[in-house]
């Protein structure tokens, strides 16, 4: 599934600040309608910098910042600002210390001065002077958000698509920017991890279903349906726990960010999907008095599987924000598979039915059995 960056209606270049301010470099960022404009004198350490977002509501925050330790929001040195309730905009330095923080206002590890900040027609803008002198190189760690707010105080952003994307560097000489390539890694594994679950859960799962309830119907498919269902399940097994496990990795890597509702559906899905793996090899023969017993708790377990993993597969879809295409293929295929479900359910009825109306067609009644029986005897 894979992701893309947002568009700009315009380009950095071809806007002009007030107050005669000019900006020697720029570069349109690839999420979140933003652009970074600065100066860069490197005899002096000193960075000029304006942060422009747009499509900025009154009741959301924005921030810019640096990180100078890695590229992720834990550690970074931000520049925050907003509009209060009072109309006035606020503009603060905050260092982000942990993943849960409020923007509280705090120093950072380096010099700001100048920190001003503009908001009119859904656009903030930050100004401010960074002193790099203390650092090394000329290629900064940047991180850009926004987030809602609560009153004047800021609320923890949304940890999907473009909120999560935010963030790349910045060569100060060359003027060029890019995502992180630690951001792109894991936004492949994010892919590749839908990817694998919507394989399995929710697909070669539902179609083992379908091949387990309507092949059997017919006769001449014996045995055959069997291991088709049993591969079909078994390859959605080994599929999904591959899934699960990159669901797992990504997890670990992604400290303080949580989607509790997939993830708890997801090991739901392992322990039941194990359950029944394991269950095969303690099915009782056709004939056993507790095969009727299994069979309840087979069919009850399997449907509970193929229901949760859909409905993981839809969550899945709203934290990846993937291109919409790609849900609507999925969504194509599970109506796809139910339309052929409802259509074997009603011929194979037609056909159990049949059957069992030829079969009883083919038994004389009981009353003619009688009257043969007194008939032979007399003679």
């Amino acid at each position: 599934m894979a992701m893309t960056f947002s568009s700009h209606a315009q380009s950095c270049s071809s806007y002009s600040f007030s107050g005669n301010r000019v900006f020697s470099s720029c570069n349109d960022l690839p999420v979140l309608n933003s652009f970074i404009y600065y100066n860069y004198n490197s005899s002096t350490g000193n960075l000029q910098i304006a942060f422009r977002q747009t499509g900025v509501s009154s009741s959301s925050w924005v921030a810019w910042g640096i990180n100078p330790s890695s590229t992720d929001m834990l550690g970074c040195q931000a520049l925050v600002a907003y509009q209060q309730t009072n109309g006035t905009v606020r503009a603060y330095t905050s260092p982000v210390t942990s993943y849960t923080t409020q923007l509280q206002e705090g120093s950072l590890s380096f010099d700001v001065s100048g920190l001003s900040a503009t908001y009119s027609n859904n656009e903030m803008i930050i100004f401010a002077t960074i002193g790099l002198s203390g650092s090394s190189g000329t290629t900064l760690n940047q991180v850009w958000q926004q987030g809602p707010l609560s009153g004047n105080n800021p609320q923890a952003h949304s940890t999907t698509g473009a909120n999560i994307q935010s963030k790349g560097t910045l060569n100060l000489v060359s003027g060029q920017t890019a995502s992180a390539a630690g951001g792109n890694s894991k936004i492949k594994k994010k892919n590749i991890h839908g990817v694998l679950n919507a394989v399995s859960w929710g697909i070669l799962m539902p179609l083992g279903a379908i091949i387990a309830r309507y092949l059997k119907v017919f006769k001449s498919a014996n045995p055959a349906w069997f291991y088709l269902h049993v591969s079909c399940q078994v390859s959605a097994y080994v599929v999904g726990v591959a899934g699960w496990g990159t669901g797992l990795k990504l997890g670990s890597e992604s400290a303080g960010i949580q989607y509790n509702p997939h993830r708890n559906i997801g090991i739901t899905l392992f322990c039941l999907a194990t359950l029944q793996v394991f269950a095969l090899l303690l099915r009782p023969k056709p004939d056993h008095k507790f095969r009727f017993y299994w069979n309840i708790y087979h069919h009850l377990v399997g449907y509970t599987v193929i229901i949760l993993g859909v409905i993981n597969i839809f969550k899945g879809f709203n934290i990846l924000n993937p291109v919409e295409k790609w849900k609507n293929a999925y969504i194509g295929v599970i109506v796809a598979l139910a339309f052929i479900a409802v259509l074997l359910e009603a011929y194979t009825w037609v056909v159990v039915l049949k059957r069992r109306k030829s079969e009883s067609a083919g038994k004389p009644p009981h009353h003619i059995n009688g009257a043969n029986g007194a008939r032979a005897e007399h003679v």
